[in-house]
């Protein structure tokens, strides 16, 4: 048996048209409230996390017509958009679905929001999501998890 690479969800990612009608809705509606906001502009998108317990819902919005949110929300509309996993070793665990056979999107880790670093496996070695990798607290030395 192969040993587990994942260590619990990080987040849900929801692609939504408009993020502050969509922190709105979740505030009024279900009392969450936002944990960390980043533009995280190397992949063209602005990101709010919403805290769940030990996890988030992270809404993801594209801030240019060339992001792949942007793309997603043109074809699919708004809705899921992937499902995040933190591991204890990003490189490891990327190395590790390769090596299963899976095609992956990010051919290295790369730095994410909040001093993360990430990749993603290809939705279609996933059974249909995008699955993204999470390890915490590396990229620019800064903590993983946001300020509470």
């Amino acid at each position: 048996m192969t040993e587990p690479l994942l260590t619990e969800i990080d987040h849900v990612a929801i692609a939504v048209r408009d993020m502050d009608a969509a922190i709105e809705w979740y505030a009024q509606t279900l009392g969450a409230r936002v944990a960390h906001r980043e533009l995280v502009e190397h992949d063209g998108v602005e990101e709010a996390l919403l805290a769940v317990g030990e996890s988030y819902v992270q809404l993801v919005s594209p801030t240019r017509e060339s992001s792949a949110v942007a793309t997603f929300l043109a074809t699919r509309g708004e809705g899921l958009h992937h499902v995040a996993y933190r591991v204890a070793d990003c490189a490891e665990a990327l190395e590790a679905v390769r090596r299963a056979g899976s095609r992956v999107v990010d051919e290295a880790p790369r730095r994410g929001s909040r001093g993360t670093m990430i990749a993603f496996v290809h939705p279609k070695s996933s059974f249909g999501t995008l699955v993204e990798l999470v390890q915490e607290g590396l990229a620019d030395g800064k903590v993983g998890a946001p300020p509470q």
